[in-house]
């Protein structure tokens, strides 16, 4: 296992690349596949390196390339063994295998490895061109390449400069850093050119997007994001409930693009939970800035299993969840990550956590069932992003007959575990 990406180089290469035991140039015709786990950061990140990799001649195939790229995930434990295991099985498929994202940043998260499996230790805009760079720069006719042009994921932010005790997150990506607007709104301008339906604008902490230099924050970019031509629908993936301002959700609610979906994280209805975690407000806070939000559609994140959750905090949690009329929730059993504050503090019984997963994932699938049969009898647009599937203005899942790509009108009939049956 080779590792890189402190310097823009790795120093074992640097003049030669084939010193490494690794030809200096690709064939044109060489292939590659990429795959990611993780958040829409992570994947906006794949995309990026695919995208750079296509650029340089090389084709995209769904599994089993010349070349593996793994954009890998650290927010848990469990995310690491399966980065890991991705590694694993990618090293046996591939001749080459590059893991990138944030678990690469973990020391010794993927010793023992084969030589051919390269770790880019950089979470960072540069990590296509590091991973082009090694295979030689590239430099062939690009090749043509078909994909279907459903969902774009448009990073506007990276990094974190906040300190929640159980988050890796800003060791491994750094402090907050923000694109300039008219970058952002020119790839928005270029997905729709390529023919997506759906942009949607992803950061590791959304709302701390500025650009202050042309006096943007995300209120002004989702506004013009939005108007653009072309654009058919425009998403938030997360943000965080102190940037849950009224200028934003008027933005939103003001944007005819928009989709009328939040995904805010919630993490602990209780209030002892939430300091020792390091968040910056308490449950009460949290409930009255999603009320604001009437008419979007809810999603979060919850960690169960925190240090210091007993059960009387978990039952907090829970009504929490229901007043705020949540309906998906990510649930996180908790696991400490090397490098943060509670690094070593893990005293809830794994028993525990799980009987508390089970019953937060059965509260929520409730709340979904209730919000799907609302549609019965309605119409609604949907996004067909894969064969039979789709997805509504509100994120609502929908199971649809139409080509992938399209955005169409149904009416929905009938409510299974999967979501809305169109007429």
């Amino acid at each position: 296992m080779r590792a890189f990406g402190r310097e823009l180089q790795a120093p074992e290469c640097v003049g030669d690349p084939g010193s490494c035991g690794r030809p200096t140039t690709i064939d044109p015709v060489s292939t590659f596949s990429i795959d990611f786990l993780g958040c829409k950061v992570s994947y906006s990140d794949a995309q990026a390196v695919g995208e750079r990799l296509r650029a340089g001649g090389m084709t995209e195939v769904a599994s089993g390339g010349d070349v593996a790229v793994l954009n890998t995930c650290c927010v848990t434990h469990e995310a690491v063994r399966k980065s890991r295991k991705a590694a694993r099985r990618a090293a046996r498929r591939s001749t080459r295998v590059y893991v990138t994202g944030c678990a690469a940043n973990l020391p010794g998260a993927f010793d023992g490895l084969a030589e051919y499996v390269t770790v880019v230790e950089r979470c960072s805009e540069e990590t296509p061109e590091l991973v082009a760079r090694d295979l030689g720069g590239l430099a062939c006719a690009q090749a043509p390449h078909r994909r279907e042009r459903v969902r774009a994921f448009v990073k506007i932010q990276d990094g974190c400069s906040f300190s929640c005790s159980f988050c890796v997150i800003p060791r491994v990506r750094g402090p907050s850093r923000s694109r300039t607007a008219a970058a952002v709104l020119a790839e928005i301008e270029q997905r729709v050119a390529q023919g997506y339906a759906e942009v949607v604008l992803t950061g590791v902490n959304l709302g701390c997007f500025r650009d202050r230099e042309a006096e943007y924050d995300l209120p002004r970019l989702v506004r013009e994001a939005g108007a653009l031509a072309g654009v058919r629908r425009l998403r938030l993936s997360s943000i965080e409930v102190n940037h849950l301002t009224d200028r934003l959700l008027d933005a939103m609610r003001e944007t005819r693009a928009v989709s009328p979906h939040l995904h805010v994280p919630l993490q602990s209805g209780d209030d002892t939970v939430l300091r020792a975690m390091g968040r910056t407000y308490s449950a009460a806070q949290y409930l009255a800035r999603v009320a604001r939000a009437a008419g979007f559609n809810l999603t979060t994140d919850v960690i169960v299993g925190f240090p210091t959750e007993d059960d009387a905090a978990f039952s907090r949690t829970l009504a929490a969840v229901d007043e705020a009329g949540i309906t998906k929730v990510h649930v996180f059993p908790y696991s400490p990550r090397p490098g943060t504050q509670i690094a070593r503090e893990d005293p809830v019984p794994p028993a525990s956590k799980q009987d508390r997963s089970a019953r937060l994932r059965e509260i929520s699938q409730r709340a979904l069932q209730r919000r799907w049969h609302t549609k019965l009898g309605r119409e609604e647009t949907v996004l067909v992003d894969r064969p039979g599937r789709g997805y509504g203005d509100d994120y609502t899942p929908w199971i649809v007959s139409a080509p992938v790509g399209e955005l169409v009108r149904v009416r929905g009939k009938a409510v299974t575990d999967e979501g809305v049956v169109a007429a």
